[in-house]
């Protein structure tokens, strides 16, 4: 692969498919692998949907999975091996902390522009500002996980805004060991 050229299709059984590349269907179909209401087959299924235009085409399912997750992954093969951490970060929950920052890396605003492949968007994600209000939240989540003390300036942060540095929602093993993967 062309590091300079972005997927836009993945091999599964040895034929090209056509995957969704946009953000907001990754984030979709990762939404899919939450849903609580769901088996984990069927949360696998919900994903595939979302991410093969010709899903019903794919010549196995398990394979397409393991090439979507490779896809979300930035190309990159996932280690089953690795434990699963509760990741400092949530699409969903966090999407008005997220977005932003992300639209400062970005110049513009990655929810109003028509197309930004997910590998692009990651990016960005992963070149937040450390010390923005994103940031600031995930390095009190991650002190808090490590049991680290909060200096005056975070402890008040946390007084002040208790609903920013709080999760809700409940990670399946899957979606940590990717999230872990990805370095939420």
């Amino acid at each position: 692969m062309n590091g300079w050229r972005l997927p836009v299709t993945v091999e599964v059984g040895g034929q090209p498919f056509s995957i969704r590349s946009d953000f907001r269907a990754v984030l979709d179909a990762l939404s899919a692998m939450q849903a609580d209401d769901l088996p984990p087959e069927e949360q696998r299924l919900a994903c595939l949907r979302i991410l093969y235009p010709r899903w019903r085409e794919l010549p196995s399912l398990a394979e397409a999975f393991t090439e979507a997750m490779k896809f979300i992954n930035l190309g990159r093969d996932i280690n089953s091996d690795q434990p699963a951490a509760a990741p400092l970060a949530d699409w969903g929950e966090d999407v008005q902390l997220i977005a932003p920052a992300v639209d400062e890396v970005l110049g513009y605003s990655c929810r109003q522009c028509a197309y930004l492949h997910w590998w692009d968007f990651l990016g960005a994600y992963m070149n937040i500002d450390p010390e923005g209000l994103f940031g600031t939240v995930v390095r009190i989540r991650s002190k808090r996980r490590k049991g680290q003390k909060l200096d005056k300036s975070e402890e008040e942060f946390c007084r002040n805004n208790p609903e920013l540095v709080k999760h809700k929602h409940k990670k399946t093993e899957e979606e940590l060991r990717l999230l872990a993967l990805l370095g939420e």
